[in-house]
């Protein structure tokens, strides 16, 4: 039996984020037979999705941090990597820039296919940011294929002059498991102590700065001077600095017995279930995964003009603009939750976002170029 070609994933640990998601997604569609998921980190802790990683038939090597003022020793243990394992043809890196390193090595060792893959599109400019333009444009030379989420992801990180180079992967989802059961809501509601007339707002994503964590709380502060009765739920690891502020400033403007901090959680589709509308004010993103799975779920969406429009693929997202006033995003969110819910499978489906279709063309891609 011929054994299946083997991907080499490259990211910084397999938490529940949202590029994480979206190749576990593919990761359990695929056939394993023919291509097979391992993954190299870079970190020591156990990611989240670790376990299933193995129950999968995935490998996971762990490497030190990316530190670009260490780079000599980190280098060195890549190259050392690829020389130990000629197995892997092809590699798809997931860490945007940081990825410079991998590709320069894996290119000295032989490795034919290097992918990188641009799943954000930051904005602004931070401490981070000369360094971020250095080493993506260092890198880009080394990529064989430049594989995008959307266009503006793609165009940040490899450039407009290379858009006919662009290789699009949908961040699909098994929209199966998103189709609205009214009797799945309440039983979720339940065991939440939600009861079944309240409006509830829900929100998933990492607590990052990304995600405007302290401005959904401004909006739902907002919301509760018009429902009482709301309810707030964040699902994403709280436990980090930025998550216990957020504690610290629902606590201060006396709504946390409201505000429901969920964690980090594996039945987002169930939890779904029991939202009236889903709230998205980031500062950017690539084309979001959370925001694909909550029109599955037949939610209205309500996101922020940082996100590409790209991400709308049911006519139940609608955009507000950051500068509108915090009254402005509770009145659009309180409107939007009367839309009743419906089964958005097949429009999903249709806008070419279900997982079954999507894990085939992968997975013809990466055999295609290991011959």
């Amino acid at each position: 039996m011929t054994k299946p070609i083997r991907v080499l994933n490259l990211f910084t640990i397999m938490n529940r984020g949202g590029a994480e998601t979206m190749v576990m997604n593919y990761y359990r569609s695929i056939d394993r037979s023919k291509v097979q998921f391992d993954f190299m980190v870079h970190r020591e802790e156990k990611g989240a999705y670790d376990d299933e990683i193995e129950e999968l038939g995935g490998k996971i090597y762990r490497m030190p941090s990316v530190r670009p003022w260490s780079s000599s020793n980190y280098r060195k243990t890549v190259r050392d990597f690829y020389h130990e394992h000629p197995e892997y043809n092809i590699i798809h890196s997931h860490m945007s820039e940081l990825g410079y390193y991998d590709f320069v090595e894996a290119k000295k060792e032989g490795v034919k296919n290097r992918i990188s893959h641009a799943h954000n599109r930051p904005y602004g400019i931070d401490i981070k940011s000369p360094m971020r333009w250095y080493y993506k444009k260092r890198m880009r030379p080394y990529v064989t294929h430049m594989m995008i989420c959307g266009e503006e992801a793609g165009i940040w990180l490899f450039g407009k002059e290379n858009k006919d180079k662009f290789t699009m992967l949908n961040n699909a989802i098994d929209s199966s498991k998103y189709i609205f059961d009214e009797s799945k809501r309440l039983r979720v509601r339940k065991s939440l102590g939600i009861d079944p007339q309240q409006l509830v707002i829900g929100h998933v994503g990492r607590f990052d700065v990304q995600k405007n964590h302290s401005f959904i709380i401004d909006i739902f502060n907002a919301v509760l001077k018009r429902n009482p009765q709301a309810v707030l739920t964040l699902i994403g690891d709280d436990s980090v600095s930025l998550g216990q502020k957020i504690h610290e400033k629902a606590d201060t403007l006396g709504i946390s017995s409201q505000v429901k901090f969920l964690g980090v959680r594996n039945d987002v589709n169930e939890l779904m279930q029991a939202m009236d509308v889903f709230l998205f004010p980031s500062l950017f993103e690539g084309l979001s995964v959370a925001s694909i799975e909550a029109q599955a779920s037949g939610l209205p969406v309500i996101i922020s003009d940082q996100i590409p429009l790209e991400c709308k693929k049911t006519d139940l997202v609608e955009v507000v603009s950051l500068k509108s006033p915090v009254e402005k995003w509770a009145d659009t969110l309180i409107s939007a939750s009367e839309i009743p819910r419906q089964n958005m499978f097949e429009s999903i489906k249709k806008s070419g976002f279900d997982i079954n279709e999507n894990a085939k063309n992968l997975q013809n891609f990466y055999l295609s170029i290991s011959k």
